[in-house]
């Protein structure tokens, strides 16, 4: 089922969390919200969920308004980071928790979750206590255990923020594929641009309780409203009022017209990847991504001259604070 956000505003005291935020997720969709800490991402997820209260707007699950209802009544599946698991309960008595507590039959129950631990890929884990579990495997159980009540919509919190960078990448892919499998509306809330890029359908970029832009993964990048998402979504240098992607530096060993003087003050291997790091006369600091044959072909290295091509950079109306990549 869909979701549909109209006109949401929401403040804490004197903070105002949410701005007028209007958003949609079509049915059987997996979107991201991608922001840095504080933006209001989560406040967003949490007011959906029935968690808090909006101010002012609306809030639709599958055509039906949900603004008032209760969590429970909202048929909303909610994982956060830190997984809220039973420690005194088994795997198989987590996942089956919600269906007792709706008091489903015995035999229902015992289908259900077999399904479901078969899903996750933990059925050979169904009587083991979480303490046992690795942080992988009992994020696993804590989506196996909000999918067994068969929610209209699954809402995830920052789900794989406590697990190792390893880890988190092997989870991803796991989750896109679970979702193209169930196709159950999917809201996940990040702050991990690579998470968002690699699984979502369509990303909102948040920032201070507003929405900037929403669009495909590729759409972001390639085509940002603001400065505010091409420095978010993405690497960035600043040279003065130009923004421009690492990857659009063009480095040149003779001077053409447009390019601008400029030494190499470091080359370092990241993989296959080349950062090279550069000074340009005037001052302004930037770093030109290269692939290794590319490196090869300018044989460049420290303290050489060469001429720096910026035609791909871009500049925005509004002047917004950037998060520049390191």
């Amino acid at each position: 089922m869909s979701i549909v956000v109209e006109g949401v505003s929401k403040s804490f005291g004197s903070f105002r969390a949410l701005q007028d935020v209007s958003l949609t997720v079509p049915e059987g969709s997996l979107m991201a919200i991608l922001g840095p800490s504080g933006c209001g991402k989560s406040t967003l997820l949490r007011l959906i969920a029935g968690l808090e209260r909006p101010d002012a707007g609306a809030i639709s699950i599958g055509g039906r308004d949900v603004t008032a209802l209760p969590p429970q009544r909202r048929h909303v599946g909610l994982v956060f980071q830190h997984y809220a698991a039973f420690k005194h309960m088994t795997v198989w008595e987590n996942v089956a928790f919600g269906l007792r507590i709706r008091k489903r039959p015995k035999e229902e129950i015992a289908r259900k979750v077999g399904e479901l631990l078969d899903l996750v890929q933990l059925s050979g884990w169904a009587h083991r206590y979480p303490s046992q579990l690795s942080g992988g495997q009992l994020q696993r159980m804590a989506l196996a255990r909000a999918l067994a009540v068969e929610p209209k919509v699954l809402l995830l919190d920052e789900p794989f923020g406590a697990l190792d960078a390893k880890v988190r990448g092997e989870l991803r892919a796991w989750l896109r594929r679970l979702h193209d499998e169930i196709e159950v509306t999917t809201l996940l809330v990040t702050h991990d641009q690579e998470e968002a890029m690699e699984i979502a359908d369509a990303i909102a970029v948040m920032h201070q309780g507003r929405i900037e832009q929403v669009d495909t993964p590729d759409g972001l990048y390639d085509h940002p409203a603001s400065e505010f998402v091409m420095g978010f979504v993405g690497q960035t240098c600043r040279v003065g009022d130009l923004l421009i992607r690492p990857h659009d530096v063009r480095i040149l060993l003779a001077p053409s017209r447009a390019a601008r003087r400029a030494t190499v003050r470091r080359v370092a291997l990241l993989g296959y990847d080349v950062r090279v790091d550069l000074l340009l006369e005037d001052g302004h600091e930037l770093w030109a991504q290269l692939s290794r044959d590319e490196l090869l072909e300018l044989e460049l290295a420290a303290g050489q001259e060469v001429f720096i091509d910026l035609s791909r950079a871009r500049t925005f109306d509004r002047p917004e604070a950037l998060p520049l990549s390191a």
